[in-house]
């Protein structure tokens, strides 16, 4: 991989973390909404015995079609929440401020940071070297993502850092948002609106999709059959949530901040900034599995 180091931590992902955490305080996880939850339902699969605090802010969603200044203004507000609640590690379960936040935050909060874009490109760039060994032929690597997230041409920049053997094909999708948090999950019309989305793709050579929105992974299957039909074989797709979560298992290890996987489940706690019954009642659709209990909070202004 031109040099593309043998896991994402060291050299391309970068983690301060150099206060004392104690490896029994949760991880803090937030987004704007309830995508993230396909983030925290990969983490529990990952690292069952950790503990785990999600905000999902959901009084200010979405934040992919908001500036760069609000967004950030917005991601510090999340993080200090968190902090305040003794995390060891933050994980930014959203592209839109992975893409544009990522270096603010970790400018400024001592503790480990982990976004979403970083671990997605890594493994979108391993995901094209295979199939181009496969086929004998090099494509392009393509993404679905928020309109912020495709402004911000992260994807490209993060790419780029590992290699520079393909292009990167950005495509906004912002219908597939309200299709997935309406449970609209298959039948005719999430099909069409993710066939209207892919076929650019398809059509620019693309050999590898990555999932840059944490929404998307419940259309996971929708995106990889219709991938499929027009591009006449199998496109591999990549969730960046499952990448998110491979990362942060070694980013903990390396730090030594794990908890000891003899210990009990961890517990999963839920935090939003609004609408706690809608987000509930629309949590085990993101979690595969019953939510617990959700609690509203207000953020400090800023």
């Amino acid at each position: 991989m031109d040099g593309l180091v043998a896991s994402v931590s060291g050299s391309t992902l970068p983690h301060r973390g150099q206060h004392a955490v104690s490896s029994s305080a949760p991880l803090g996880v937030f987004d704007s909404g309830l995508g993230g939850l396909t983030v925290v339902r990969a983490l529990r699969e990952a690292l069952a015995f950790e503990n785990i605090v999600y905000l999902g802010d959901t009084a200010r969603v979405p934040y992919g079609t908001r500036s760069a200044e609000t967004v950030i203004r917005y991601a510090r507000g999340c993080a200090r929440v968190l902090i305040e609640r003794s995390v060891k590690a933050l994980v930014v379960a959203c592209n839109t401020v992975s893409a544009v936040a990522l270096d603010v935050l970790r400018a400024e909060f001592d503790l480990p940071i982990v976004g979403v874009v970083e671990p997605g490109a890594f493994a979108a760039v391993a995901a094209a070297e295979a199939a181009g060994l496969a086929c004998g032929v090099m494509s392009n690597v393509g993404v679905l993502g928020t309109p912020g997230t495709i402004a911000s041409l992260s994807y490209p920049r993060a790419v780029a850092r590992l290699t520079t053997r393909f292009e990167v094909i950005g495509r906004a999708a912002p219908l597939l948002v309200p299709l997935v948090e309406e449970g609209w999950l298959d039948g005719d019309v999430p099909t069409l609106a993710v066939r209207r989305y892919l076929e650019p793709l398809i059509q620019a050579n693309v050999g590898v999709i990555v999932l840059g929105c944490t929404h998307y992974p419940l259309l996971k299957s929708t995106i990889a059959r219709v991938a499929a039909e027009l591009a006449g074989r199998d496109v591999p797709i990549v969730d960046s949530a499952v990448a998110t979560a491979q990362e942060v298992v070694r980013m903990m290890a390396d730090g030594r901040i794990a908890r000891n996987p003899a210990d009990a489940v961890g517990e999963l706690r839920l935090l939003v900034t609004d609408l706690p019954e809608s987000f509930h009642a629309s949590a085990r659709r993101f979690l595969g599995q019953q939510a617990p209990a959700v609690t509203a909070i207000d953020l400090p202004p800023g």
